[in-house]
């Protein structure tokens, strides 16, 4: 799923928004700007944050810092809303990603593990309509840790009835994703590094590296090739 591309058509809308209703020309754009890099240093703490509340004022500051007076908290919610209801319509799962789950799962058993807020995520598993291709999905705001601790990796192999020796983790992030399978001992971990980036020397080696998740299906076969020769 492509948030980030998600996420920069929420941006456009409320730029057209500020722009078109409330005539913020100039400051439209500088108001998204530091909106987003605020998102993007987020910390959410389930215990204690409404998800509402948290990406609420990132909005409330930008519009303060940039039109100065009084906090606007109304203006600032319709913006928070507007980019997220239209960034949950443009999550969207590729057809050809169905159809490598469909396939993959008449092989192996498919478990979706993410952190996150809670209603953030489920909110994201429905906009995408990708429940259906998953054996079981787990939800780090619904579990006492997150990625990459490793009490999140055991409860999830638990719940497909299989060893951590016996699955694969395959993700975006080395240090949620990668770490987390190597901590938890999994058979493999692949990563899949669409951006191409290179990696600090400091950071979890995976087993494997892809650029793109359709290449998946290979990297299993390999995997299970691999076992077969070394037993």
């Amino acid at each position: 799923i492509h948030t980030a591309a998600a996420s920069r058509r929420g941006m456009l809308e409320v730029i057209k928004l500020l722009q078109s209703k409330y005539h913020y020309k100039v400051e439209a754009k500088t108001i998204c700007d530091k909106a987003q890099v605020k998102l993007s240093k987020e910390c959410f703490h389930p215990s204690s944050t409404c998800i509402t509340d948290l990406r609420t004022l990132p909005w409330e500051e930008a519009i303060l810092e940039t039109k100065g007076g009084a906090a606007n908290r109304k203006l600032a919610e319709e913006c928070y809303f507007l980019w997220k209801s239209t960034r949950l319509q443009h999550m969207i799962l590729a057809e050809d990603v169905k159809a490598m789950l469909t396939e993959l799962r008449k092989e192996v058993r498919l478990l979706l593990l993410t952190n996150g807020d809670r209603q953030t995520q489920r909110e994201k598993i429905e906009a995408c309509a990708c429940q259906s291709y998953f054996d079981a999905i787990v939800i780090g705001g619904e579990q006492k840790e997150e990625k990459p601790a490793h009490s999140i990796f055991y409860h999830s192999c638990d719940l497909l009835g299989l060893q951590p020796g016996d699955c694969v983790m395959v993700g975006d992030t080395l240090e949620t994703d990668i770490q987390g399978g190597l901590k938890a001992g999994l058979k493999a971990t692949v990563w899949i590094n669409k951006n191409g980036i290179m990696p600090l020397k400091s950071s979890p080696m995976p087993h494997y590296i892809v650029s793109s998740v359709l290449e998946l299906p290979a990297v299993l076969q390999s995997i299970d090739c691999t076992v077969s020769r070394s037993t």
